[in-house]
């Protein structure tokens, strides 16, 4: 097994690996919310479009997506220690491309570089400390502090973002995500325990490369057909590739000895339903997102800071909301629990489509901690069903296998919904700016920029005394485009909640929650309420 002298007893060595894990797991997760907030302010510098935009946030969750399977495979074969250490190098190096980008495409490059890191650490951070602390109920108390610091990477990134921006430009968003793996990466080489699975497992070439291959091309081909149309050449070449992969991935792992996702794991029920649930949940979640901070941005025009503290009432609402729920666990069951949730969520969207550039920081506040309410409620007894619903030998495997879809959901999210945000305010936009008075070769100016470059790109045209109307009809037309994604957010989440009823069967749900609560940290996680971040990723031991 070549593991390192195990540290199980010495409070400094685990102490070590809480300390490593929570920062690696802090490093993984700051830029999800620094970015997202920050979305306007790198549209406006480097001149993007709303498709370009788009992968500003999927190029960081597509290596997450296609890659945390293999990385936890990795971490068992070669070495946990080792791969953990890469992960923090891929995390600088990533922030470091980013820093120094002057083009969309060369951030883009950062942003994977660093979605790949993260992918890296995700598994290897719960395997770490899986393995420095063997007692079920200690290592829960290990977890929850890990799920903190992730939980407080996505609530602080908006503010330290916002506050940057405040001052200086959007490309210093970065800069702490440089220097602190590199010290990590130099303390870990001393202090850090490794471990290796003490089962064998072989790394699935064929599975990675063919559901790499799926999963970029269907994200391709969704951003682009959205941007442009779905009948171009390019995009139906992507669809068609994304097809093909997928078929290659399930034959490639029908046949694998040893398969990145073993396929049998889809015939529990309660697996299926949970992993459908999140991929659909959060294509919803973090579409909407992405829309949001748009809003603040162009509608709106407030700052990265005002955004930021409006988009911490999420965060902050789900934090609340998770102790309960995990203390719920032992007596309702989980069905009960996801399904009420999802329909918490639904009903804080479908109120969001009421809102106007004007409204107030009140009016939107609410709306948005009852959507943290229902994330709170909803992906805590997710996880732990899907662990608890497949053997225990394959408890890890099942739970990245959750997180994988799950990235690949919030990786269309972003796609699906900008897409049809654009197409939506590009239809809406003459009739906008006719009723305000802006007509003529200045009407046909901006429609032809904004379709061109982005909605964002009108609201740096020279329109002279139309400026003001201008910029009102652009909001409108952005408020409808948001108001058919809300639209389509809501359902699919009520399409989630009818999945769980259907597929997460009451007898299988009340033996997942008991299974889930007894024995979940067997399988590396623990049902904490602060597992309502948006990873969850179990180790494969």
């Amino acid at each position: 097994m070549n593991v390192t002298t195990p540290a199980s007893g010495r409070p400094d060595r685990r102490a070590a690996t809480l300390v490593m894990a929570c920062l690696g797991v802090f490093v993984a997760y700051l830029p999800v919310t620094t970015v997202a907030v920050s979305l306007p302010a790198i549209q406006s510098a480097l001149n993007a479009s709303t498709a370009q935009l788009s992968w500003v946030q999927d190029a960081f969750v597509l290596p997450m997506a296609a890659f945390i399977l293999t990385a936890g495979v990795f971490g068992d074969v070669h070495g946990r220690k080792k791969v953990f250490q890469a992960g923090l190098l891929f995390a600088a190096a990533g922030a470091a491309v980013a820093l120094s980008a002057q083009s969309v495409q060369v951030l883009w490059i950062g942003q994977a570089l660093a979605g790949l890191g993260a992918a890296t650490l995700l598994p290897t951070t719960l395997a770490l400390i899986s393995h420095a602390v063997p007692d079920h109920r200690e290592r829960g108390r290990f977890i929850g502090l890990w799920a903190t610091a992730l939980m407080a990477a996505l609530a602080l990134g908006p503010l330290i973002a916002g506050v940057i921006l405040d001052h200086t430009t959007w490309r210093w968003i970065y800069l702490i995500s440089v220097p602190v793996p590199l010290i990590a990466l130099v303390v870990a080489a001393r202090l850090l325990p490794d471990s290796r699975a003490p089962h064998g497992r072989k790394l699935d070439w064929p599975g990675q490369l063919t559901a790499t291959l799926a999963i970029t091309a269907l994200v391709y081909g969704v951003i682009e057909g959205g941007a442009g149309s779905f009948t171009d050449a390019k995009v139906m070449v992507a669809l068609f590739t994304a097809v093909v992969g997928g078929v290659a991935f399930v034959l490639a792992e029908r046949r694998s000895a040893s398969p990145m996702l073993d396929l049998t794991l889809f015939r529990s029920p309660a697996f299926t339903a949970t992993t459908l649930v999140a991929m659909i949940t959060f294509l919803a979640l973090i579409g909407f997102f992405f829309l949001l901070s748009l809003y603040f941005g162009l509608v709106q025009q407030l700052d990265t800071l005002q955004a930021a503290w409006r988009l911490f009432m999420v965060t902050a609402a789900a934090i609340v909301v998770g102790q309960p729920v995990g203390r719920l666990m032992h007596r309702v069951a989980p069905r009960v629990l996801i399904t009420g949730g999802l329909l918490v969520i639904s009903g804080a969207l479908f109120s969001l489509t009421g809102v106007e550039a004007g409204t107030s920081f009140g009016s939107i506040a609410w709306r948005l901690a009852l959507l943290g309410l229902g994330i709170g409620t909803v992906l805590t007894p997710m996880t732990a069903t899907a662990v608890a619903s497949v053997p225990y030998q394959q408890a890890g495997m099942a739970a990245a296998g959750n997180n994988a879809f799950r990235q690949v959901g919030g990786a269309l999210g972003p796609a699906v919904l900008g897409a049809l945000l654009s197409t939506k305010a590009l239809d809406t936009l003459p009739g906008h700016l006719t009723d305000a008075g802006v007509t003529g070769a200045t009407q046909r100016n901006i429609v032809a920029t904004a379709d061109a470059n982005g909605l964002g790109a009108v609201a740096h045209m020279d329109l002279g005394a139309n400026t003001g109307r201008a910029l009102g009809a652009l909001g409108d037309s952005f408020l409808d485009g948001m108001r058919l994604c809300l639209v389509v957010a809501g359902s699919l989440t009520l399409l989630a909640a009818l999945v769980c009823v259907l597929l997460l069967r009451p007898r299988q749900a009340a033996v997942s929650t008991t299974t889930a609560v007894a024995g979940a940290d067997t399988a590396g996680k623990a049902p904490t309420a602060v597992a309502v971040a948006a990873v969850d990723q179990t180790p494969s031991r």
